[in-house]
């Protein structure tokens, strides 16, 4: 799969781009604050409907504009496909397949799909567990699309329970009369049915994932690992079985539900809920220890790299090859990492690269250029 062309209106610093693109390594060259990040951002977002860089979508439409669009013509094998987002913050955004077809924004999922380096990735090892949940779900979520869907149902309910939660604790802080919390019984099976079909895809990538990042960071750092994703769960029972020892969508379930009521009035007390994939953690080991606190600034490099590198091969592996960006992150790697990483990437079906001069671009990389410079792109 490759994207053969990019169109993009009031996004970002752009009020009108458009880049044909070919197959191979293309590479956006530019000083900083230039724009060449934004190019890769806008195919980002095609796949993941969201954005490396920002939570929100406000930044990303071009200042005095009110709303920006992103289109991509893009190929697989026989077949092309024109996706089309347009982005409305404050309002919701809208989605096009083919032109003629107005669909629900979460239902271009799948047609565009890619796995992205960028410095922000270092995260994954060394920032809070939010990071690696959201590695996770955006995962899942490239291999199947429709987990947006679940992925939104759990927030929506977990928000809701939140609420009631929040509401029940702020009545016994002021000595009112306990609420009726009789509907948090049917928040709580909502919670535990969703959550537990989220739970299930977690620890299936989670096995899948495991030998191919101990074998991408051998390859990046050769007898440096090994390493191991280890699962934590909120969920899991006193004596420490957690969701591992319960594989089954029924067994998952079981196991939340009796958390839940396991720490409900500690949840009122507190006002939020403190069980459930939400508050469930990646822990990242290298050798015997977590590799957060532990592992050195290259060591940690290499781990985020590996992730990576195992997603891509996940992907590919599936049939639907993702194009792979790499924004800015040969620069941030000492020259033995760089080479390692350009020669594993090399022969991917769409490498997109973006450097601030050229020599950050290692040579086996060699392929289109572009310049980025005050709002253009013009092919070197």
């Amino acid at each position: 799969m490759h994207v053969t062309h990019l169109s993009l209106a009031d996004f970002r610093s752009y009020a009108r781009i458009e880049v044909p693109l070919d197959p191979g390594v293309t590479a956006f060259v530019g000083a900083n604050g230039q724009g060449k990040t934004n190019l890769v951002e806008a195919v980002g977002y095609l796949a993941s409907l969201g954005s490396h860089r920002v939570s929100s979508d406000t930044p990303l439409v071009r200042m005095g504009a009110e709303r920006a669009v992103i289109r991509a013509a893009v190929t697989q094998g026989e077949r092309s496909q024109l996706v089309e987002l347009e982005l409305n913050p404050g309002r919701a955004n809208r989605a096009r397949i083919n032109r003629s077809s107005q669909v629900r924004p979460r239902d271009v999922l799948g047609i565009v799909r890619t796995v992205l380096f960028a410095p922000e990735d270092l995260a994954l090892v060394k920032g809070d567990p939010g990071e690696r949940r959201r590695f996770l779900d955006e995962l899942i979520t490239a291999r199947s699309p429709r987990m947006a869907g679940v992925r939104s149902d759990y927030d929506r309910v977990l928000k809701q329970r939140n609420t009631l939660l929040k509401s029940a604790a702020m009545a016994r802080r002021h000595g009112g009369r306990g609420m009726d919390l009789s509907t948090l019984d049917v928040w709580d099976q909502h919670l535990a049915q969703v959550g537990a079909e989220l739970l299930m895809r977690r620890l299936d990538l989670i096995e899948t994932l495991q030998p191919l990042t101990d074998k991408a960071y051998e390859q990046l750092a050769p007898g440096g690992g090994p390493v191991a994703l280890e699962y934590r769960s909120s969920s899991a029972d006193p004596e420490g079985a957690g969701p591992q020892a319960a594989r089954s969508r029924d067994e998952l379930y079981a196991r939340l539900m009796a958390a839940l009521a396991g720490t409900r009035k500690q949840e009122i007390e507190r006002g939020v809920t403190l069980v459930g994939p939400h508050r469930d953690e990646l822990l990242l080991k290298l050798g015997q220890l977590p590799a957060k606190g532990y592992a050195s600034h290259g060591e940690s490099w290499s781990y985020a790299l590996a992730l990576r590198l195992a997603s891509y091969e996940l992907l590919r592996a599936e049939g639907n090859e993702p194009v792979l960006v790499l924004d800015d992150v040969f620069a941030e790697l000492d020259a033995r990492r760089r080479e390692r990483l350009a020669e594993l990437v090399a022969p991917g079906e769409q490498v997109l690269v973006t450097a601030a001069v050229d020599d950050d671009v290692p040579d086996i990389l060699a392929g289109v250029r572009f310049t980025v410079a005050d709002g253009t792109v013009e092919r070197a």
